[in-house]
């Protein structure tokens, strides 16, 4: 294994359960923002695996994409320097703070496509066409799918299903869902779709019927047999978009940093946080619930959402 794979800690949130009603007890987070990896989130894990594909396979570039604060697109950067890789990162245009400031920090080379927040489908294709172009420069590349939202990527988050189930056994693990790789290595993991709850970020449509086929086929790639029930999203919390910061998410952002210092970010996290608000006053007593932390705080400290975050402290 090129990249090491993450242990992360696990830890309950007592101050943020009791203001939402809960055993102080009840409430956990799953810190997939300390993985390291240039920063740290959940793709640590899923490239862990992917870059070892992609080192087997004889390839020296990898190349992906995403929107301007994409956390992925850093940290693919990231893993090919580690690994010796060239990288090449396909974004949708944004102000050069964050993530994207990162990207350059890190040396990956950036072209851009327009077509709205994130054309999902148009910036799949323009990663795969990025791909051909770096392998008529005499290189071998490996084009990774956003998000790393492979049945190889996807993968990799059984573990921490078994991680959850074997230490805590919990009713409701919530996490965000934005190309839907992480929720459907979970429900692999878990063997039950019910038991993890998605909040759409707004970033792939069709999004539900994406991670019951990639749960299908990361619990094959796993040796597992296939989840039971259907894909849990929340839909309710994408707002006017993809990366559009919502009133909810910042008053989900802020009560976690004052309650249990747990910083999250505008794109992903807050929204995901905003679901498990939602959630959490449907739960039955006693419910044990995880939320998994998928990382972002370079998001977090993006120019455009510094006024957003001013107007709520």
């Amino acid at each position: 294994m090129i990249l090491p794979i993450p242990d992360t800690p696990l830890h309950p949130l007592p101050n943020l359960a009791r203001q939402l009603g809960l055993d102080p007890g009840d409430l956990w987070v799953k810190r997939e923002d300390l993985t390291g990896l240039a920063g740290g989130g959940n793709k640590a894990r899923k490239l862990a695996a992917i870059v070892a594909d992609a080192v087997s396979r004889g390839c020296d570039h990898l190349v992906t994409g995403g929107g301007a604060q994409s956390n992925h697109a850093r940290m693919t950067a990231a893993a090919a320097n580690i690994a010796g890789l060239g990288c090449d990162l396909v974004l949708t245009p944004g102000d050069e703070s964050g993530n994207l400031l990162l990207d350059r920090v890190l040396g990956a080379r950036i072209s851009w496509l327009d077509g709205g927040p994130l054309p999902y489908a148009e910036l799949e294709a323009a990663i795969e066409a990025r791909a051909r172009e770096v392998a008529a420069e005499g290189r071998r590349p490996y084009a990774i799918p956003i998000g790393g939202s492979t049945a190889i990527g996807a993968a990799a988050y059984a573990p921490v299903a078994r991680e959850l189930a074997e230490r805590l056994d919990p009713g409701l693990v919530v996490v965000a869902a934005g190309s839907g790789g992480t929720q459907a290595g979970l429900a692999a993991g878990f063997g039950d779709h019910g038991k993890v709850l998605g909040v759409d970020v707004g970033a792939r449509p069709e999004l539900g019927a994406a991670i019951e086929k990639l749960a299908a086929e990361a619990a094959d790639h796993a040796g597992l047999p296939r989840p039971t029930g259907r894909c849990r999203l929340d839909t309710a919390r994408i707002g006017e978009g993809y990366g559009a910061p919502t009133d909810e998410a910042l008053t989900a952002l802020l009560a976690a940093a004052r309650a249990d210092a747990l910083l999250l970010d505008p794109v992903y996290t807050a929204k995901a946080m905003a679901g498990l608000f939602a959630a959490a006053r449907e739960v039955p007593p006693g419910t044990r619930v995880v939320f998994v932390h998928t990382g972002g705080l370079p998001g977090l400290l993006a120019t455009r959402y510094a006024d957003w975050l001013t107007s709520g402290t």
